[in-house]
């Protein structure tokens, strides 16, 4: 089967990440992907090994478009976060599969909110422009089983309980010697200077590990001082990692702050204790989307505390765990991958819908 899957980067890489785990997934699986993008500068670093069976298509050069518009015609349109694909591919679309019935798929953002069941599937009939007679399906990414699911290799447990962490810090140059490692990936917390003052004076020895970009900018930020070495905290600041680093970056730290929904989703597969930190909304409408996330997970009292202090959302000043209230964390992470683990990825879910549309009948549903 053919996939056709546009995405367009907004400004935080989320959308290309989510994309590209999507495109591999789907690949490795025997799908021909065709991935379009108005900007893959990122694909470089992100995913430097590329993926068999997936092609990288710029939505911005008018002959990249011209030569990919005049070869075949995909099985699947995946419109990933509403962005628009050019006019002139959907009419090529349209024009293809009149008659026929071939998905167009809507694939939307991440949350737990109530509203993503009940939009979960729903179909859009289009009536005007050159994708007239075409009909859009919706389709959610979700933590419940009336949702699409999570993004999650079919490898990623095996490749996980493989992990060496010791060999792992070595070969990307981080001296530890045993203290508790923390990842950092955030935008600018208002918490960030109290989260490093604590760490200093814990008396729990902490490296801080420090993803590229935002974070190493908002740290060295709230603390200029030079030194790299704080009391009981130190610092390692990393480079660009790719997604598989990422992921091994994850397992290898005791605690790991993450923002916006790819990163999410990879914290709760590492297992380990967390704190999401959305990204901020106008009215502070994304706070409504942390406590439906809180819900979900199931979060201790205190941990919930945490994360909303952390987004800033309570005015509650933010303290960091001792070790028991370290382990409760933990203990509800594990629990909530036990439970996510259980349901169908959103690979499967999505080829599985698909398959449906594209048989004699699709799977019936109406609208609230």
């Amino acid at each position: 089967m053919r996939w056709d899957i546009f995405c367009k980067v907004i400004d935080n890489f989320g959308d290309i990440a989510i994309c590209w785990r999507l495109s591999c997934q789907l690949a490795h699986r025997g799908a021909q992907v065709r991935l379009w993008v108005d900007d893959p500068s990122a694909l470089g670093w992100l995913a430097p090994q590329g993926c068999e069976g997936v092609t990288v298509v710029l939505w911005s050069d008018p002959a990249a478009v011209a030569m990919a518009v005049a070869e075949a015609v995909p099985d699947v349109l995946v419109e990933a976060f509403g962005c628009d694909p050019a006019p002139g591919l959907l009419e090529r679309f349209a024009q293809a599969h009149a008659g026929a019935s071939r998905p167009w798929i809507n694939l939307e953002y991440l949350s737990a909110e109530p509203y993503v069941e009940r939009l979960h599937r729903l179909p859009s009939p289009v009536f005007r422009g050159p994708a007239a007679g075409l009909t859009k399906h919706f389709f959610y990414p979700g933590f419940t089983a009336g949702t699409g699911g999570l993004l999650r290799e079919d490898d990623l447990p095996a490749r996980q309980a493989a992990f060496d962490r010791a060999a792992w810090l070595r070969g990307h140059g981080i001296a530890w010697e045993g203290e508790r490692l923390v990842s950092l990936f955030c935008y600018e917390p208002a918490s960030l200077s109290r989260l490093l003052d604590q760490l200093a004076a814990s008396p729990v020895p902490h490296r801080l590990l420090v993803t590229a970009g935002r974070a190493t900018a908002a740290v060295r930020a709230a603390w200029p001082a030079p030194e790299n070495a704080h009391g009981a905290l130190s610092i390692s600041f990393l480079p660009m990692l790719s997604q598989r680093d990422y992921d091994a970056l994850l397992w290898a730290c005791d605690f790991n702050f993450v923002r916006g929904e790819d990163s999410v989703i990879r914290a709760i597969w590492a297992g380990q204790a967390f704190a999401w930190q959305i990204y901020p909304q106008d009215d502070d409408v994304h706070h409504v989307k942390l406590e439906a996330f809180l819900d979900v997970v199931d979060a201790p009292p205190t941990w919930r505390s945490f994360h909303r202090a952390w987004n800033d959302a309570d005015g509650a000043a933010l303290a960091w765990p001792d070790a028991v209230t370290h382990e409760a964390w933990a203990a509800a992470a594990l629990q909530a991958r036990s439970r996510l683990m259980a349901q169908d990825d959103l690979a499967t879910q999505l080829t599985r819908f698909v398959e449906a549309l594209s048989g004699p009948a699709a799977p019936p549903r109406e609208a609230p």
